[in-house]
């Protein structure tokens, strides 16, 4: 059994140093990436201390690129793990932070918080904060009574309360014809221009003890993906277990998408490509997913950026274009 435990440890500690290599590269990629443009190297060298590029491009790496790469890193780690909490609960491939409905409940909420002339923080990030948590609880209230552990009922429930969000956001943008209908837009399509130091640094006070607790459940989450029943054999309260990656997740996942809107494919397509390379062990997938989720997303927004020859595109649509297609391979590789 300790050699057991020894090997694991040895997995987990050899992911995340690659991943967090990986980590890096891509934050370096987004330090480097912009309007302005800088040079790679410039970037390496600052980075390392090696020299001090002059005061513009100072202000350019470390005040507006950086506040942006944390939280492009902050928002991929929480979307990735949540997906992959919500596909080890309802055993469905097809799960992601969208399918019971948080987003999208998230968005009516950002959209109302718009309309009504809130600021960005707290107004629009508040509101988005208590539209998804409005949704968890009306899919719960749906299944209340069922038991939290059907899944099939939580599934059609999510799935429910998306179709409502996605009629409401539909209604509003209808509605909606002066300058605020471009905010809606840009929010609906996943925006990260207007991180600060601030926000990254809230974000990470809320995302730090989720991330703490579903690794802490990981172990429970695999006995999970033998089924229900296995499970309570093998000692695990399952509705316990189930309830707090539930609220953890749900938690997490709308602090995140208050701050970035919607991004699509982040915890439908990282979970899948780790799980092929690395396997089923949640012991080695959470650490895995915080890490690759971060810097796919990093580098995601680094293309939203490059692509362009003036300004730059929504990251929510990187995300999507390089996703789907991803997703397709990966399933067709998974039915075969």
């Amino acid at each position: 059994m300790e050699a057991f435990r020894g090997h694991v440890a040895k997995r987990i500690f050899g992911v995340i140093l690659v991943l967090s290599a990986g980590f890096l590269g891509a934050a370096l990629l987004g330090l480097s990436v912009g309007s302005t443009g800088t040079d790679f190297r410039v970037v390496l060298r600052s980075v390392a201390g090696m020299s001090s590029p002059n005061a513009t491009l100072q202000t350019i790496i470390w005040e507006l690129r950086w506040p942006r790469v944390l939280l492009a890193g902050q928002v991929g780690s929480a979307l990735a793990v949540g997906g992959l909490v919500f596909q080890a609960l309802l055993r469905n491939p097809l799960a992601d932070p969208y399918v019971l409905g948080i987003s999208g409940g998230a968005a009516v909420g950002a959209i109302l918080g718009i309309l009504a002339g809130l600021s960005q923080f707290p107004g629009v990030s508040a509101a988005a904060f208590l539209g998804s948590m409005g949704a968890l609880l009306v899919v719960l209230s749906m299944v209340s009574g069922k038991g939290i552990l059907r899944r099939d009922a939580l599934l059609l429930s999510g799935v429910m309360v998306n179709a409502f969000c996605s009629a409401a956001i539909l209604f509003f943008v209808s509605k909606t014809q002066d300058s605020r209908l471009h905010d809606i837009l840009f929010w609906l399509m996943g925006d990260l221009a207007r991180g600060d130091l601030a926000h990254a640094g809230r974000l990470a006070i809320i995302l730090a003890p989720c991330l703490l607790a579903v690794f802490a459940l990981s172990r429970p989450m695999n006995l999970l993906l033998m089924g229900t029943e296995a499970a309570e054999g093998l000692g695990v309260d399952v509705r316990r277990v189930s309830a707090w990656l539930l609220g953890v997740t749900a938690v997490m996942v709308s602090a995140a998408v208050c701050r970035s809107g919607l991004l699509g494919f982040v915890g439908l397509t990282v979970p899948h490509l780790l799980r092929l390379v690395l396997g089923s062990d949640h012991r080695v997938l959470v650490p895995a997913c915080a890490l690759g989720g971060g810097a796919y997303l990093v580098a995601c927004d680094a293309l939203a950026r490059w692509i362009p020859e003036q300004g730059e595109m929504p990251v929510g649509v990187v995300t999507a274009l390089i996703g789907a297609p991803l997703f397709i391979m990966l399933l067709r590789r998974t039915i075969r």
